[in-house]
């Protein structure tokens, strides 16, 4: 496959990962579906959504960091059949922008999912329910014991929504790391070897 070629492909990719990435934080922010966290979290009564959400990681790195080396991306490869030589050799400090983004993405995604989400607990049967992590010290060894989930009393479910959303913003972040960096690859081939058929 021709290095245009390719970077079309990854650039088509990079949209619809990058779009994901973005949906999946603004969803975090809503759990159980609901606005009324998110607004009393603004009231400042206290932390009512999780930190890793409010660090942006699918809005930031995994959405706009990655989103802006697709189009640089799509626009060389746009070009004739591998574009030109100074366009591939862009595309390797676009793609390197997409890498830092995704790796944002991807610690942010992985800190979430480590330290769990906020939500009202009780720590023992008999104390007063408060708003915190109850999974924050336990290195994320509640991922695999579902009967530790029923700790949250409120958000209805919040266990299972920042699993779901953390571990597809962390897959999709994966993604866009090694679609990244086959692009620093390609646009390097792209740069050196000039157009495939001989055309710059």
């Amino acid at each position: 496959m021709c290095t245009g070629k390719c970077s079309k492909v990854i650039a088509i990719s990079l949209y619809v990962l990058a779009g994901v990435s973005i949906i999946c934080n603004i969803i975090a922010f809503f759990p159980d579906w609901s606005t009324k966290y998110a607004k009393l979290d603004s009231e400042e009564n206290g932390a009512r959504i999780t930190d890793e959400v409010k660090f942006m990681g699918g809005v930031i790195g995994g959405g706009i960091m990655c989103l802006i080396p697709a189009i640089h991306i799509h626009l060389t490869s746009s070009n004739g059949c591998c574009a030109n030589r100074c366009g591939m050799f862009l595309s390797i400090g676009f793609a390197a922008a997409g890498v830092v983004g995704a790796l944002y993405s991807l610690a942010t995604s992985a800190l979430g999912l480590s330290n769990g989400p906020v939500c009202l607990f009780m720590e023992t049967p008999t104390s007063v329910p408060g708003w915190g992590r109850p999974f924050f010290n336990n290195n994320g060894s509640y991922l695999g014991d579902s009967d530790l989930w029923t700790k949250c009393i409120e958000p209805k479910g919040v266990v299972e929504f920042n699993l779901g959303l953390f571990a597809t913003l962390l897959v999709v972040a994966s993604l866009e790391l090694v679609l990244c960096g086959i692009q620093m690859v390609n646009g390097l081939f792209g740069c050196i070897c000039g157009t495939c058929g001989g055309r710059e």
